[in-house]
């Protein structure tokens, strides 16, 4: 159906011959080819997922950059890892046990790296 368009795979055949990782478009004039760019996204409606030609690929599902709310970054690059807080003077059990669950919760999404102790 003239519109669609499809991610050409590493080895392409067919029509779509000498046109790997290209974007392979159905016109009424038959099919039109994209070169991918560095930096190029699409959309893939199979996954319902964003698709990013990067180092040479395209990546599936996976989304790069900086999240910025209201003109701040919220989200950066990951950040070493946070050691869990031990010793001191003074031992606040339930300070200790939030703090770790915090620090667990950034950990599960990537935030900071696990702490390799």
């Amino acid at each position: 159906m003239p519109g669609q368009c499809w991610i050409v795979g590493t080895d392409p055949s067919g029509a779509w011959i000498g046109h790997a990782d290209a974007l392979a478009c159905w016109t009424a004039g038959g099919w039109r080819f994209v070169d991918a760019q560095e930096g190029m996204s699409a959309w893939d409606r199979e996954t319902q997922s964003p698709a990013l030609f990067r180092d040479g690929s395209w990546r599936i599902g996976e989304v790069h950059g900086r999240l910025i709310v209201d003109g701040q970054q919220l989200v950066g690059p990951r950040l070493a890892a946070i050691g869990n807080p031990e010793g001191g003077t003074l031992i606040d059990a339930e300070a200790r046990e939030v703090i770790a669950q915090v620090l667990a919760a950034m950990r599960e999404h990537g935030l900071i790296a696990v702490d390799e102790m």
